[in-house]
């Protein structure tokens, strides 16, 4: 059996989840205004391990997310991860923060466009369709009421964005899935998993988070 422990830590929500075989069966996760990761962490890792019933070593892989998001957290998972990783000998894996956040959503039609905040109208964000392919890379943004606005499709929004972002994206074929606010490490599982069997790995000494730090600013058209 492949036991894959995956770290979530882009966003406000510190989340781990061991998976086997692609398949979640733990998760313990937590979500405050403040961050907490520091003192969650290892806490839930230790804590998932034991009700487990097995040990660090019985773990084939580390999975973690690689952004973007916030620059603290990312510290954060990305430290243990690689912790975790070195001390094991097992492989390291990334996995994209708003893939995962896509992920959680299960429609038939239109494009996913799963958003993580940035501070004040600043996003990054990306678009999936419904089995996750990329229709377009990650940017980081400034969102107006013109963004998005090419796109005819439905476009379900997911992400701790939507309360600043509705009033301005308001257009019929938008859609905000408000209850779905932050990537977890439960949908990180399958995704891993499958990186995992194609030996889709990175480099322990030299991985680093995916910060995209640089915005694009746009221009209204009014």
């Amino acid at each position: 059996m492949e036991y894959i422990l995956n770290i979530e830590t882009a966003t406000k929500n510190c989340s781990v989840a061991l998976a086997k075989e692609g398949k979640t069966i733990l998760c313990k996760e937590i979500a405050e205004e403040g961050y907490s990761h520091a003192e969650r962490l290892h806490v839930f890792i230790e804590e998932i391990i034991a009700e487990a019933g097995i040990t660090v070593n019985d773990l084939s892989a580390i999975a973690v997310s690689q952004g973007p998001g916030s620059y603290t957290g990312l510290r954060i998972g990305v430290s243990a991860a690689k912790g975790l990783s070195y001390a094991l000998g097992i492989p390291l894996i990334a996995v994209d923060t708003l893939k995962t956040l896509a992920s959680r959503v299960s429609v038939s039609n239109g494009l996913i466009i799963p958003m993580i905040d940035a501070r004040r109208m600043e996003v990054y964000s990306a678009i999936f369709t419904p089995n996750l392919e990329s229709k377009r890379s990650i940017l980081a943004e400034i969102i107006t009421e013109d963004s998005f606005s090419e796109l005819e499709e439905t476009i379900y929004f997911v992400g701790d964005c939507s309360e600043k972002c509705k009033a301005v994206l308001t257009k019929e074929n938008f859609i905000f899935l408000e209850e779905i606010k932050y990537p977890s490490a439960k949908e990180m599982s399958l995704l891993s998993f499958e990186k995992f069997k194609k030996g889709d790995t990175v480099d322990v000494a030299y991985f680093e988070p995916y910060y995209l730090k640089d915005f694009m600013i746009t221009t209204s058209k009014k």
